[in-house]
Protein backbone atom coordinates (compact mmCIF):
# COMPACT_ATOMS: atom_id res chain seq x y z
CA UNK A 1 0.00 0.00 0.00
CA UNK A 2 2.88 2.32 0.67
CA UNK A 3 4.47 1.69 -2.37
CA UNK A 4 1.14 2.46 -4.26
CA UNK A 5 1.01 5.52 -2.75
CA UNK A 6 5.14 6.37 -3.46
CA UNK A 7 4.56 5.83 -6.89
CA UNK A 8 1.07 7.87 -7.60
CA UNK A 9 3.04 11.12 -5.83
CA UNK A 10 6.12 10.11 -7.52
CA UNK A 11 7.91 13.15 -9.82
CA UNK A 12 7.84 10.20 -12.88
CA UNK A 13 3.87 9.62 -12.29
CA UNK A 14 3.09 13.27 -11.92
CA UNK A 15 5.05 14.12 -14.90
CA UNK A 16 3.43 11.11 -16.96
CA UNK A 17 -0.05 12.29 -16.12
CA UNK A 18 1.12 16.04 -16.67
CA UNK A 19 2.24 15.57 -20.16
CA UNK A 20 -0.75 13.45 -21.45
CA UNK A 21 -3.22 16.24 -20.17
CA UNK A 22 -0.83 18.63 -21.76
CA UNK A 23 -1.30 16.95 -24.93
CA UNK A 24 -5.03 16.76 -25.03
CA UNK A 25 -6.19 19.85 -23.63
CA UNK A 26 -5.25 22.54 -26.54
CA UNK A 27 -7.59 19.41 -28.37
CA UNK A 28 -10.65 19.24 -25.97
CA UNK A 29 -11.88 22.90 -25.48
CA UNK A 30 -15.62 21.84 -25.95
CA UNK A 31 -14.94 19.11 -23.71
CA UNK A 32 -15.70 20.42 -20.25
CA UNK A 33 -14.88 17.08 -18.21
CA UNK A 34 -11.24 16.91 -20.01
CA UNK A 35 -10.98 20.82 -19.10
CA UNK A 36 -12.18 20.48 -15.17
CA UNK A 37 -9.93 17.04 -14.93
CA UNK A 38 -7.27 18.92 -16.82
CA UNK A 39 -7.19 21.77 -14.49
CA UNK A 40 -6.89 19.39 -11.59
CA UNK A 41 -4.02 17.60 -12.75
CA UNK A 42 -2.59 21.37 -12.92
CA UNK A 43 -3.43 22.03 -9.37
CA UNK A 44 -2.15 18.39 -8.24
CA UNK A 45 1.08 19.08 -10.20
CA UNK A 46 1.02 22.71 -8.17
CA UNK A 47 0.41 21.50 -4.99
CA UNK A 48 2.72 18.43 -5.06
CA UNK A 49 5.83 19.20 -6.96
CA UNK A 50 7.86 22.23 -5.16
CA UNK A 51 9.77 22.79 -8.31
CA UNK A 52 7.10 23.43 -10.80
CA UNK A 53 5.79 25.70 -8.52
CA UNK A 54 9.30 27.38 -8.04
CA UNK A 55 9.32 27.47 -11.83
CA UNK A 56 5.59 28.71 -12.55
CA UNK A 57 6.07 31.50 -9.76
CA UNK A 58 9.54 32.67 -11.52
CA UNK A 59 8.49 32.70 -15.01
CA UNK A 60 5.03 34.86 -14.39
CA UNK A 61 7.89 37.63 -12.71
CA UNK A 62 9.63 37.27 -16.14
CA UNK A 63 6.14 37.57 -17.86
CA UNK A 64 5.02 40.53 -16.11
CA UNK A 65 8.67 42.35 -16.32
CA UNK A 66 8.18 41.82 -20.52
CA UNK A 67 4.49 43.39 -20.12
CA UNK A 68 5.84 46.94 -19.65
CA UNK A 69 7.59 46.54 -23.07
CA UNK A 70 4.64 45.31 -25.25
CA UNK A 71 1.24 46.25 -26.11
CA UNK A 72 -1.68 45.39 -28.35
CA UNK A 73 -4.53 47.73 -29.77
CA UNK A 74 -7.66 47.77 -29.19
CA UNK A 75 -8.40 46.86 -32.82
CA UNK A 76 -6.06 44.04 -32.75
CA UNK A 77 -7.83 42.47 -29.43
CA UNK A 78 -10.96 42.51 -31.48
CA UNK A 79 -9.54 40.28 -34.57
CA UNK A 80 -7.71 38.18 -32.22
CA UNK A 81 -11.17 37.37 -30.12
CA UNK A 82 -12.94 36.80 -33.65
CA UNK A 83 -10.45 35.08 -35.77
CA UNK A 84 -9.33 32.57 -32.53
CA UNK A 85 -13.17 32.12 -32.69
CA UNK A 86 -13.23 31.81 -36.35
CA UNK A 87 -10.25 28.73 -35.97
CA UNK A 88 -11.65 27.05 -33.68
CA UNK A 89 -15.49 26.54 -34.78
CA UNK A 90 -13.92 25.46 -38.25
CA UNK A 91 -11.99 22.46 -36.22
CA UNK A 92 -8.65 23.82 -36.52
CA UNK A 93 -6.62 22.89 -32.83
CA UNK A 94 -5.96 25.79 -30.80
CA UNK A 95 -2.63 25.54 -30.97
CA UNK A 96 -2.17 25.95 -34.70
CA UNK A 97 -4.77 28.97 -34.54
CA UNK A 98 -2.42 30.26 -31.96
CA UNK A 99 0.29 29.94 -34.22
CA UNK A 100 -1.47 31.24 -37.20
CA UNK A 101 -2.26 34.39 -35.50
CA UNK A 102 1.03 34.49 -34.04
CA UNK A 103 2.34 34.45 -37.83
CA UNK A 104 -0.40 37.45 -39.05
CA UNK A 105 0.24 39.75 -36.45
CA UNK A 106 0.95 43.37 -38.27
CA UNK A 107 3.54 43.98 -35.26
CA UNK A 108 6.53 42.79 -32.86
CA UNK A 109 4.70 43.37 -29.74
CA UNK A 110 1.65 41.91 -30.95
CA UNK A 111 3.09 39.06 -32.38
CA UNK A 112 4.92 38.42 -28.79
CA UNK A 113 2.24 38.52 -27.03
CA UNK A 114 0.50 35.78 -29.31
CA UNK A 115 3.63 33.48 -29.13
CA UNK A 116 3.94 34.04 -24.89
CA UNK A 117 0.33 32.54 -25.16
CA UNK A 118 0.68 29.78 -27.00
CA UNK A 119 4.19 28.68 -25.11
CA UNK A 120 1.47 28.79 -21.89
CA UNK A 121 -1.02 26.47 -24.00
CA UNK A 122 1.80 24.28 -25.17
CA UNK A 123 2.94 23.50 -21.66
CA UNK A 124 -0.97 22.54 -20.98
CA UNK A 125 -2.09 25.33 -19.26
CA UNK A 126 -5.53 27.38 -20.51
CA UNK A 127 -5.86 30.22 -22.82
CA UNK A 128 -7.19 32.55 -19.90
CA UNK A 129 -3.96 31.45 -17.89
CA UNK A 130 -2.12 32.77 -21.10
CA UNK A 131 -4.21 35.95 -20.95
CA UNK A 132 -3.95 36.61 -18.00
CA UNK A 133 -0.13 37.13 -17.98
CA UNK A 134 -1.09 40.40 -19.97
CA UNK A 135 -4.58 41.63 -17.92
CA UNK A 136 -3.32 44.68 -17.72
CA UNK A 137 -3.52 44.90 -21.49
CA UNK A 138 -6.70 42.48 -22.27
CA UNK A 139 -8.24 43.37 -18.78
CA UNK A 140 -10.37 41.03 -16.27
CA UNK A 141 -13.40 40.93 -18.34
CA UNK A 142 -11.84 38.80 -21.44
CA UNK A 143 -9.58 36.76 -18.80
CA UNK A 144 -13.04 35.63 -17.10
CA UNK A 145 -14.97 35.33 -19.62
CA UNK A 146 -12.22 33.59 -21.49
CA UNK A 147 -12.06 31.00 -18.43
CA UNK A 148 -16.13 30.63 -18.65
CA UNK A 149 -16.00 29.60 -21.83
CA UNK A 150 -12.88 26.77 -21.43
CA UNK A 151 -14.83 25.26 -18.33
CA UNK A 152 -18.37 25.35 -19.87
CA UNK A 153 -17.55 24.51 -22.82
CA UNK A 154 -18.82 27.84 -25.02
CA UNK A 155 -15.29 29.13 -25.92
CA UNK A 156 -16.09 30.15 -29.69
CA UNK A 157 -19.34 31.79 -28.11
CA UNK A 158 -17.82 33.51 -25.32
CA UNK A 159 -14.47 35.13 -27.57
CA UNK A 160 -17.48 36.47 -30.25
CA UNK A 161 -18.68 38.22 -27.09
CA UNK A 162 -15.60 39.18 -26.05
CA UNK A 163 -15.10 40.41 -29.34
CA UNK A 164 -18.24 42.03 -29.83
CA UNK A 165 -17.99 43.95 -26.45
CA UNK A 166 -14.43 45.06 -27.37
CA UNK A 167 -16.10 46.32 -30.89
CA UNK A 168 -19.00 48.31 -28.98
CA UNK A 169 -16.57 49.92 -26.59
CA UNK A 170 -14.53 50.98 -29.53
CA UNK A 171 -17.36 52.69 -31.28
CA UNK A 172 -18.72 54.59 -27.73
CA UNK A 173 -14.79 55.54 -27.78
CA UNK A 174 -15.02 57.24 -30.94
CA UNK A 175 -18.06 58.90 -30.51
CA UNK A 176 -17.16 60.21 -27.40
CA UNK A 177 -13.93 61.40 -29.11
CA UNK A 178 -15.33 62.54 -32.64
CA UNK A 179 -18.05 64.79 -30.01
CA UNK A 180 -15.11 66.56 -28.97
CA UNK A 181 -12.94 67.07 -31.43
CA UNK A 182 -15.35 70.05 -33.11
CA UNK A 183 -15.44 72.25 -29.87
CA UNK A 184 -11.75 71.29 -28.79
CA UNK A 185 -11.07 72.56 -32.53
CA UNK A 186 -13.22 75.93 -31.85
CA UNK A 187 -11.35 76.38 -28.72
CA UNK A 188 -7.55 76.32 -30.21
CA UNK A 189 -8.49 78.08 -32.75
CA UNK A 190 -9.39 80.69 -30.55
CA UNK A 191 -6.53 80.58 -28.33
CA UNK A 192 -4.61 80.72 -31.46
CA UNK A 193 -5.52 83.73 -32.99
CA UNK A 194 -6.08 85.76 -29.54
CA UNK A 195 -2.35 84.87 -29.12
CA UNK A 196 -1.46 85.64 -32.64
CA UNK A 197 -3.26 89.48 -32.51
CA UNK A 198 -1.72 89.82 -29.03
CA UNK A 199 1.79 89.16 -29.80
CA UNK A 200 2.43 89.90 -33.38
CA UNK A 201 -0.34 92.45 -34.34
CA UNK A 202 -0.76 94.77 -31.69
CA UNK A 203 3.10 95.20 -30.75
CA UNK A 204 3.27 96.90 -33.96
CA UNK A 205 0.62 99.43 -33.19
CA UNK A 206 2.46 100.50 -29.74
CA UNK A 207 4.71 103.00 -31.36
CA UNK A 208 1.62 104.87 -33.05
CA UNK A 209 -0.08 104.65 -29.28
CA UNK A 210 3.42 105.88 -27.96
CA UNK A 211 3.86 108.62 -29.87
CA UNK A 212 0.35 110.60 -28.91
CA UNK A 213 0.57 111.30 -25.18
CA UNK A 214 -2.74 110.56 -24.40
CA UNK A 215 -4.73 108.52 -21.80
CA UNK A 216 -5.56 105.08 -23.21
CA UNK A 217 -8.22 103.38 -22.20
CA UNK A 218 -7.98 100.42 -19.54
CA UNK A 219 -8.65 97.55 -21.88
CA UNK A 220 -5.85 98.76 -24.10
CA UNK A 221 -3.87 99.09 -20.91
CA UNK A 222 -4.39 95.35 -19.99
CA UNK A 223 -4.20 94.08 -23.49
CA UNK A 224 -0.43 96.14 -23.39
CA UNK A 225 0.29 94.33 -20.32
CA UNK A 226 -0.45 91.14 -21.59
CA UNK A 227 0.80 91.19 -24.56
CA UNK A 228 4.07 92.18 -22.44
CA UNK A 229 3.93 89.68 -20.41
CA UNK A 230 3.79 87.55 -23.19
CA UNK A 231 6.94 88.51 -25.16
CA UNK A 232 9.02 88.90 -22.52
CA UNK A 233 8.03 86.03 -19.87
CA UNK A 234 6.69 83.10 -22.19
CA UNK A 235 9.66 81.03 -20.92
CA UNK A 236 7.99 81.71 -17.78
CA UNK A 237 4.59 81.28 -18.18
CA UNK A 238 5.17 77.68 -20.16
CA UNK A 239 7.15 76.42 -17.11
CA UNK A 240 4.00 77.84 -14.79
CA UNK A 241 1.76 76.11 -17.15
CA UNK A 242 3.46 72.72 -16.97
CA UNK A 243 4.09 72.65 -13.26
CA UNK A 244 0.83 73.48 -12.67
CA UNK A 245 -0.29 70.53 -15.10
CA UNK A 246 1.85 68.48 -13.40
CA UNK A 247 0.85 69.05 -9.80
CA UNK A 248 -2.94 68.80 -11.37
CA UNK A 249 -2.19 65.64 -12.34
CA UNK A 250 -0.37 64.24 -9.34
CA UNK A 251 -3.48 65.51 -7.20
CA UNK A 252 -5.91 64.00 -9.56
CA UNK A 253 -4.62 60.37 -8.23
CA UNK A 254 -5.28 60.67 -4.97
CA UNK A 255 -8.17 58.65 -4.68
CA UNK A 256 -10.60 61.29 -2.71
CA UNK A 257 -9.92 64.01 -5.13
CA UNK A 258 -10.23 61.36 -8.32
CA UNK A 259 -13.93 60.46 -6.90
CA UNK A 260 -14.63 63.86 -6.65
CA UNK A 261 -14.07 64.67 -9.84
CA UNK A 262 -15.19 61.47 -11.35
CA UNK A 263 -18.78 62.24 -9.50
CA UNK A 264 -18.55 65.67 -10.42
CA UNK A 265 -17.81 65.31 -14.15
CA UNK A 266 -21.56 63.60 -14.13
CA UNK A 267 -22.69 67.00 -13.41
CA UNK A 268 -21.20 69.30 -16.69
CA UNK A 269 -23.83 70.63 -18.85
CA UNK A 270 -24.10 69.15 -22.02
CA UNK A 271 -21.35 66.21 -21.29
CA UNK A 272 -22.41 65.03 -17.81
CA UNK A 273 -25.05 63.51 -19.61
CA UNK A 274 -23.40 61.80 -22.22
CA UNK A 275 -20.98 60.40 -19.95
CA UNK A 276 -23.19 58.63 -17.85
CA UNK A 277 -24.92 57.11 -21.07
CA UNK A 278 -21.66 56.01 -22.03
CA UNK A 279 -21.08 54.32 -18.46
CA UNK A 280 -24.47 52.81 -18.40
CA UNK A 281 -23.81 51.09 -21.78
CA UNK A 282 -20.79 49.46 -21.08
CA UNK A 283 -21.53 48.33 -17.50
CA UNK A 284 -24.95 47.13 -18.67
CA UNK A 285 -23.29 45.33 -21.42
CA UNK A 286 -20.72 43.91 -19.46
CA UNK A 287 -22.30 42.22 -16.85
CA UNK A 288 -25.33 41.31 -19.45
CA UNK A 289 -22.63 39.48 -20.84
CA UNK A 290 -20.78 37.98 -18.03
CA UNK A 291 -24.41 36.61 -16.46
CA UNK A 292 -24.86 35.24 -19.94
CA UNK A 293 -21.73 33.46 -19.91
CA UNK A 294 -23.02 31.64 -16.16
CA UNK A 295 -20.45 33.84 -13.87
CA UNK A 296 -20.92 34.08 -10.22
CA UNK A 297 -23.31 37.37 -9.52
CA UNK A 298 -20.85 38.92 -7.49
CA UNK A 299 -17.87 38.19 -9.18
CA UNK A 300 -19.44 39.77 -12.47
CA UNK A 301 -20.35 42.66 -10.05
CA UNK A 302 -16.32 43.27 -8.86
CA UNK A 303 -15.24 42.38 -13.37
CA UNK A 304 -17.98 45.18 -13.93
CA UNK A 305 -16.42 47.56 -11.50
CA UNK A 306 -12.58 46.93 -12.67
CA UNK A 307 -13.46 47.27 -15.91
CA UNK A 308 -15.20 51.03 -15.61
CA UNK A 309 -12.52 54.11 -15.96
CA UNK A 310 -15.20 55.93 -13.07
CA UNK A 311 -14.11 55.52 -9.90
CA UNK A 312 -17.36 56.73 -8.34
CA UNK A 313 -19.12 53.86 -10.56
CA UNK A 314 -15.98 51.27 -9.17
CA UNK A 315 -17.02 51.91 -5.67
CA UNK A 316 -20.75 51.69 -5.97
CA UNK A 317 -20.16 48.37 -7.86
CA UNK A 318 -17.73 47.36 -5.13
CA UNK A 319 -20.76 48.11 -2.41
CA UNK A 320 -23.65 46.60 -4.79
CA UNK A 321 -21.33 43.36 -4.51
CA UNK A 322 -20.69 43.31 -0.97
CA UNK A 323 -24.78 43.90 -0.79
CA UNK A 324 -25.29 40.82 -3.21
CA UNK A 325 -23.24 38.66 -0.55
CA UNK A 326 -26.19 39.47 2.15
CA UNK A 327 -28.76 38.54 -0.18
CA UNK A 328 -29.49 42.16 -1.47
CA UNK A 329 -31.04 42.46 -5.11
CA UNK A 330 -28.40 44.52 -7.65
CA UNK A 331 -31.55 47.00 -7.93
CA UNK A 332 -31.62 47.60 -4.42
CA UNK A 333 -27.90 48.57 -4.52
CA UNK A 334 -28.57 51.30 -7.76
CA UNK A 335 -29.87 54.12 -5.07
CA UNK A 336 -27.42 56.90 -6.29
CA UNK A 337 -29.52 58.59 -9.03
CA UNK A 338 -26.47 60.41 -10.50
CA UNK A 339 -24.61 57.13 -11.88
CA UNK A 340 -27.97 55.44 -11.93
CA UNK A 341 -30.83 56.41 -13.75
CA UNK A 342 -34.17 55.30 -12.43
CA UNK A 343 -35.22 53.99 -16.01
CA UNK A 344 -32.17 51.18 -15.35
CA UNK A 345 -32.79 50.96 -11.88
CA UNK A 346 -36.59 49.60 -12.47
CA UNK A 347 -35.44 47.58 -15.68
CA UNK A 348 -32.72 45.81 -13.42
CA UNK A 349 -35.80 45.12 -10.83
CA UNK A 350 -37.98 43.92 -13.40
CA UNK A 351 -35.50 41.27 -14.84
CA UNK A 352 -34.47 40.19 -11.43
CA UNK A 353 -38.00 39.64 -11.07
CA UNK A 354 -38.49 37.73 -14.23
CA UNK A 355 -35.41 35.83 -14.14
CA UNK A 356 -33.96 37.49 -17.14
CA UNK A 357 -31.51 39.67 -16.16
CA UNK A 358 -28.92 39.21 -18.45
CA UNK A 359 -31.49 40.38 -21.42
CA UNK A 360 -32.63 43.05 -19.42
CA UNK A 361 -29.19 44.68 -19.50
CA UNK A 362 -28.03 44.13 -22.69
CA UNK A 363 -31.80 45.69 -23.70
CA UNK A 364 -30.66 48.52 -21.78
CA UNK A 365 -27.21 48.66 -23.35
CA UNK A 366 -28.51 49.01 -26.24
CA UNK A 367 -30.93 51.63 -25.83
CA UNK A 368 -27.99 53.76 -23.68
CA UNK A 369 -26.16 53.22 -26.92
CA UNK A 370 -28.30 54.80 -29.11
CA UNK A 371 -29.21 57.35 -26.73
CA UNK A 372 -25.54 58.14 -26.68
CA UNK A 373 -24.93 58.23 -30.26
CA UNK A 374 -28.18 60.85 -30.96
CA UNK A 375 -26.21 63.36 -27.90
CA UNK A 376 -22.57 62.95 -29.43
CA UNK A 377 -24.48 63.79 -32.63
CA UNK A 378 -26.22 66.63 -31.22
CA UNK A 379 -23.38 67.95 -29.13
CA UNK A 380 -21.97 70.13 -31.80
CA UNK A 381 -25.57 71.73 -32.26
CA UNK A 382 -25.50 72.33 -28.68
CA UNK A 383 -22.24 73.69 -28.69
CA UNK A 384 -21.83 75.78 -31.43
CA UNK A 385 -23.77 78.82 -30.02
CA UNK A 386 -21.58 78.90 -26.56
CA UNK A 387 -18.25 78.38 -28.51
CA UNK A 388 -19.11 81.21 -30.91
CA UNK A 389 -20.43 83.72 -28.02
CA UNK A 390 -17.09 82.80 -26.32
CA UNK A 391 -14.93 83.55 -29.53
CA UNK A 392 -17.00 86.81 -30.36
CA UNK A 393 -16.41 88.04 -26.97
CA UNK A 394 -12.69 87.40 -26.71
CA UNK A 395 -11.53 88.43 -30.63
CA UNK A 396 -13.99 91.45 -30.31
CA UNK A 397 -12.25 92.40 -27.11
CA UNK A 398 -9.11 92.57 -28.47
CA UNK A 399 -10.30 94.65 -31.37
CA UNK A 400 -12.27 96.93 -29.33
CA UNK A 401 -8.84 97.38 -27.59
CA UNK A 402 -6.82 98.38 -30.63
CA UNK A 403 -9.79 100.33 -32.32
CA UNK A 404 -10.80 102.23 -29.37
CA UNK A 405 -7.75 104.50 -28.71
CA UNK A 406 -7.04 105.09 -32.90
CA UNK A 407 -10.30 106.51 -32.58
CA UNK A 408 -9.90 108.80 -30.02
CA UNK A 409 -6.36 110.10 -31.01
CA UNK A 410 -8.35 111.13 -34.44
CA UNK A 411 -10.81 112.54 -32.51
CA UNK A 412 -8.47 114.75 -30.55
CA UNK A 413 -6.95 115.76 -33.91
CA UNK A 414 -7.11 119.15 -35.21
CA UNK A 415 -6.21 120.44 -38.46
Amino acid sequence: MNNSKKDIFSKEAIKAKFASFSLSLPLAVKNPAKIEEAAAVQEFGRRYHPRAAVESAVEKKKFSFGNLFVGISVQDQILFAKRLAILIKSGIPILTALDMLEKQADSRSTAKIFKSIKERVEKGQSLSDGLKDYEKIFGRFAVNIVRVGEVSGTLTQNLTYLADELKKKQELNRNIVGAMVYPSFIVVATFGITILLTVYVFPKILPIFASFKAQLPWSTRLLMAVSNGLQHYWMFLLAAIAGLSVFLALIARIPAVKLWLDRNSLRVPLFGSMFRSYYVANFTRTLGLLLKSDLGIIESLRIVGDTLGNSAYRKEFYRISEGVGRGELISVGMRDRLLFPSMATQMVSVGETAGNLSSSLLYLSEMHEDEMNNMTKNLSTSIEPVLMIFMGLLVGFIAMSIITPIYGITQNLRP
